[in-house]
């Protein structure tokens, strides 16, 4: 305990170079930590984001861009799929539900994807958890929308508000679908996934808006045109006072337009083209199964992915990135720690006046040798604990915005056993470069002692 506080009050003796050393230090350990830390928590939050969908079918092209933009909205998709297909993979025999997705809209930078009421019962994340609703529910309507809770959080939208979807997904666009506004009509309770980030609005809804639409360019047809001339003729004939028989035989046949027009666009939702479809099976051990008939269908070229085994082969793409970061932070902790020795070595001449006033107190080179393992140790402890308490500072400061814009949701609790593991190796790695000065400092104690009894 004697020598403890010794060598403590020695560093703040010198509390100016040894502060640095700390500082540095406390970098390289919040890098390793940090690092550690966002790598398991990104890893974790992507395998959490599908849970419970054995297949995702899409047309044929790259797996890895038929996960990212069908499960995580990054990227779109470079062909679609016919209606055909989907209702005809819905009559396979190990087909226990499929959800079919069409995306390509977007509203102020959030994905829009159409689907059918089947997704908000059958998707799931986490460890197989459903989808909850917040307030609201599903979409009945043609022009009803469910959004996320990162939406609904960001841009402040309630239950009934009505908004204007855009066509596209770039960040900004001028190619608006004004005509035909949104009622949300559900919000999801917060997820954790892209779900959160994301708008859901029924097929029809989608074929609906599309229905002029043509190379991403809006095209009224003569039929809608010639229709809302003759709204406004019968407006005017109805302000003149016209026949109010004559009126309402125009109404009625205004109105069995307008049913007409209905049975068109729901029949236009099932002519669409789809993005991708989710798939879940009567038995899992079919998987490999039906992944090869789907890749095999004569149909249309598709393809066929499994959720998991598409993750492991994306961290495989990424294994270099992370290697060359956790590389980088502990190239900075080797600095910090040979920094550190350095120091050390530098100072000795300049205690040869305190190693010369221990040992004529009876201080022996053991003591000595000690000591400056103890002020090592002091100096990568004091590290190790203002890096823990500076990365616990920036996680709780910085996890309401990684969840709105990245959707991901860090654990404050960062201390794992492999972090404990690394901490350990820090520490020991200081111990052994803490031998260098250590042995230097008793041979220069020793030296003196032989000259002054000379």
């Amino acid at each position: 305990m004697m020598r403890l506080r010794l060598a403590g009050k020695s560093l703040v003796n010198r509390r100016g170079t040894v502060l640095l050393t700390i500082l540095s230090l406390t970098i390289g350990i919040l890098l390793v930590l940090g690092i550690n830390h966002l790598r398991t928590q990104v890893k974790e939050s992507f395998n959490n984001t599908l849970s419970g969908t054995d297949l995702i079918v899409g047309a044929r092209g790259g797996a890895l861009n038929l996960l990212l933009y069908s499960v995580f909205h990054m990227g779109s998709s470079t062909h679609s799929i016919r209606w055909q297909t989907y209702e005809e993979l819905t009559k396979h025999s190990q087909v226990k539900w499929a959800i079919p997705l069409a995306m390509g809209d977007s509203h102020k930078s959030h994905r829009v994807v159409a689907t059918t009421p089947d997704f908000f019962a059958h998707y799931a994340y986490g460890k197989k958890q459903n989808l909850s609703f917040a307030v609201g529910k599903a979409f009945a309507g043609k022009y009803d929308v469910v959004i996320g809770a990162a939406v609904a959080r960001k841009l402040g939208y309630q239950l009934g508000d009505k908004i204007v979807l855009a066509h596209g997904i770039a960040e900004v666009s001028l190619a608006k679908h004004d005509d035909s506004p949104f009622v949300i009509t559900g919000v999801l309770a917060p997820t954790g996934t892209p779900v959160d980030k994301s708008l859901y609005i029924s097929l029809e809804g989608m074929a609906a808006i599309h229905e002029d639409w043509q190379s991403g360019v809006q095209i009224p047809s003569p039929k809608k045109t010639s229709q809302q001339t003759a709204q406004k003729q019968d407006d005017h004939d109805h302000d003149h006072g016209h026949n109010k028989e004559e009126h309402h035989e125009h109404a009625d046949d205004h109105s069995s337009d307008e049913e007409h027009d209905e049975q068109h666009h729901d029949h236009h939702a099932h002519d669409q083209s789809l993005s991708a479809i989710f798939v879940g099976l009567n038995n899992r051990a079919a998987t490999f199964t039906v992944q090869r008939q789907i890749n095999q269908y004569t149909g249309e070229p598709l393809q066929s992915i499994i959720p998991g085994l598409a993750l492991a082969e994306l961290w495989q793409l990424v294994g270099s990135v992370e290697t060359a970061f956790n590389l980088i932070a502990w190239l900075v902790v080797i600095a910090g720690l040979l920094g550190m020795t350095t120091s050390l070595l530098a100072g000795l001449s300049q205690r040869q006046r305190e190693f010369a006033i221990l040992r004529s107190l009876g201080a022996g080179l053991w003591y000595l040798f000690v000591l400056v393992i103890l002020e090592v140790l002091l100096i990568c402890s004091s590290a190790i604990v203002f890096a823990i308490a500076l990365l616990t500072f920036l996680l709780w400061s910085l996890q309401p915005w990684l969840l709105s814009e990245w959707g991901i949701q860090l654990a404050l609790n960062f201390m794992t056993p492999q972090q404990g593991y690394y901490l350990l190796a820090i520490l020991l790695s200081s111990v052994v470069l803490s031998l260098v000065p250590a042995f230097n400092a008793c041979r220069r104690a020793l030296s003196d002692g032989l000259l002054l009894k000379h």
